[in-house]
């Protein structure tokens, strides 16, 4: 893979153009790796968004211009329209109903709906005064797990009962996953969860490959003098270069349990070298049972947040007890790679006391203000989100990356949508370096957010975390917790759970 190639076509809002603009697409995609019947599936889900642009994104007889980008990823391409046309609100989008086509009428709703069969992942993205964009992803067509095991039924019943583990010490190297040795990793997560791992990309050797050679993800292994696989660890980053990476993907084959495998993989990826230097690493441990938790206080990888009702209660942990069947909670926590230079931030009157805890534990210290009413408001007209959908979490993420005049209107239309398509968990990050915070944060819980916690160093500064349930009912006595912080944290987010003050 030569790098992250990104071309860019910019043509008129004309349906003249539509072909020039899917011979660009097709022909990048195909340079990018692409071949039938994906080609084909780009292509379609191309049509559909570059004419919904060129028809709806401009008032009548406007005359204007618009950016098609083509971004290779380490996966596959990312398509990006933009446009500087009439505003639009996504969660006003016609849900596709079957039922109502006819051989006169096209249903409502069927050009998204075409989209989103064809390729991997369809987003809108409101750009505030920057405009608007809609992104087609597209994945490689990597082989799964389950084809390198043709005409065998993969269910966590059918595999043989767990290796006893090996008692006694033995020698073993820490080193960097060879490309050959990724399937050996998604061979361990299958044995360790089956299919219900919260992310696909694990069952995907060639991904897990190409994921590392753009170091997006950094995969070390635990091996056997004879290089036998034991175990896997990663820092996987959100994007190429970002300041925080997600400490993940540790898993153990479960007769190598007990031989410090996962020490020894953690204190590598800390200290060795990386292309893109981070200032942090964060981590998400299940809360139904200790094991994960115990890892990252012996890191001083220390809680910062509660997810609660972060994935599906259907995980399996084989060799682990404490399986629940109510949605999964997890404990975020966090580690500076280096001391933090202090910084001022405007955590809400609620929280302030909290907040200031929490950074505490992580081993920061800042100033904590109340905004100026003298100090110029950075609240501009329009708002800007970013929202991540993960489905197979059942789970969703606004970012607001600016604070505008009508954030309760965007976040509430957001929020329509989001619990519309069922999802069980909703959470919003807020800049907690923009006084704004302080502001909106209690008009954001009259929508029915509550706290959660904070996240440092993200790409749009520190941040205050919210979250929302919908329809979810959680039973706190089944969320275990380790540490005295964490459970002073499940006690304060309990107090505030709407949920709960609504029963």
């Amino acid at each position: 893979m030569a790098g992250f190639d990104s071309l860019k076509l910019t043509i008129p809002n004309s349906l003249s153009y539509l072909d020039i603009s899917l011979n660009f697409i097709r022909e990048t995609a195909s340079k990018f790796g692409f071949s039938q019947p994906q080609l084909g599936q780009i292509e379609l889900a191309s049509e559909e968004a570059v004419a919904n642009v060129i028809k709806h994104a401009f008032e009548k007889g406007e005359h204007s211009t618009f950016d098609i980008i083509c971004e290779r990823t380490p996966l596959g391409i990312k398509i990006i329209i933009k446009d500087k046309g009439i505003p639009f609100d996504p969660s006003l989008l016609t849900q596709y109903d079957p039922s109502k086509v006819s051989a006169e009428n096209r249903a409502a709703g069927m050009g998204v709906f075409l989209m989103k069969q064809a390729v991997d992942m369809v987003s809108f993205v409101n750009l505030g005064i920057g405009g608007k964009e809609t992104h087609l992803v597209k994945y490689l067509p990597h082989k799964n797990i389950e084809e390198y095991f043709p005409g065998q039924k993969m269910e966590v019943e059918d595999l043989p009962s767990a290796p006893a583990p090996i008692m006694e010490k033995i020698p073993y190297d820490v080193r960097r996953m060879r490309p050959e040795e990724a399937i050996e990793v998604s061979r361990c997560a299958y044995k360790s969860h089956g299919y219900s791992f919260f992310d696909d990309n694990i069952y995907f050797p060639e991904r897990l490959a190409e994921l590392n050679q753009s170091e997006e993800l950094i995969s070390l292994v635990a091996v056997t003098k004879d290089n036998v696989f034991m175990g896997h660890s990663a820092l996987h980053y959100p994007h190429v270069g970002a300041k925080i990476a997600e400490l993940t993907y540790a898993f153990v084959n479960m007769e190598y349990r007990g031989q410090g495998c996962m020490t020894r993989l953690c204190e590598q990826l800390f200290k060795m070298d990386k292309k893109y230097p981070l200032t942090g690493v964060y981590a998400n441990a299940v809360t139904n049972h200790l094991f994960t938790q115990k890892v990252l206080v012996k890191y001083a990888i220390n809680d910062c947040g509660v997810y609660l009702a972060a994935s599906p209660g259907t995980w399996v942990f084989r060799g682990i007890s404490g399986e629940s069947k109510q949605r999964l909670s997890v404990i975020l926590s966090f580690k500076y790679l280096n001391p933090p230079p202090p910084m001022t931030i405007y955590p809400p009157a609620k929280h302030r006391d909290m907040v200031e805890k929490l950074y505490k534990n992580i081993g920061a210290e800042h100033n904590y203000r109340c905004p100026d009413e003298k100090q110029p408001s950075s609240i501009r007209e329009k708002s800007s989100l970013r929202t991540d959908i993960y489905s197979s979490e059942e789970c969703a993420e606004i970012w607001v990356e600016q604070f505008g005049g009508d954030l309760i209107k965007q976040v509430s239309a957001a929020l329509h949508d989001l619990r519309l398509k069922q999802l069980g968990a909703i959470y919003i990050y807020l800049n907690l370096e923009d006084p704004a915070t302080y502001s909106l944060t209690p008009e954001l819980e009259k929508l029915g957010f509550f706290f959660s916690g904070i996240l440092p160093q993200t790409d749009m500064g520190d941040t205050l975390i919210l979250q929302y349930l919908n329809n979810v009912e959680m039973d706190y006595s089944k969320i275990q917790v380790l540490t005295d912080t964490g459970r002073k944290l499940i006690d304060y987010i309990k107090e505030l759970d709407p949920n709960l003050v609504a029963r």
